[in-house]
């Protein structure tokens, strides 16, 4: 496995990120010191959060949804009261 320098890396960081995409694995040093390992990301990896619809089917959302409480909220805009 490739070692590169930390000063290197920083000026190649483009060129070593598409690399590691392509499956190359390498160590960044410092002062030839190891301090990190990049690795690729596995498909799995990427994007697994899924929060979007993570309540699907269990709520019902009434039909007048857009129109729930109208009139009362009407009348407080006119300043009136029941």
């Amino acid at each position: 496995m490739q070692t590169i320098n930390i000063h290197d890396a920083k000026t190649h960081l483009s060129r070593l990120v598409e690399r590691a995409a392509r499956g190359e694995a390498f160590i960044i040093a410092k002062a030839g010191k190891p301090m990190v390992k990049v690795v690729p990301l596995e498909a799995a990896d990427v994007g697994t959060a899924q929060r979007l619809g993570f309540m699907a089917g269990e709520l019902a959302v009434p039909e007048d949804f857009d129109r729930m409480g109208e009139h009362e909220i009407g009348k407080l805009f006119l300043g009136q009261s029941d």
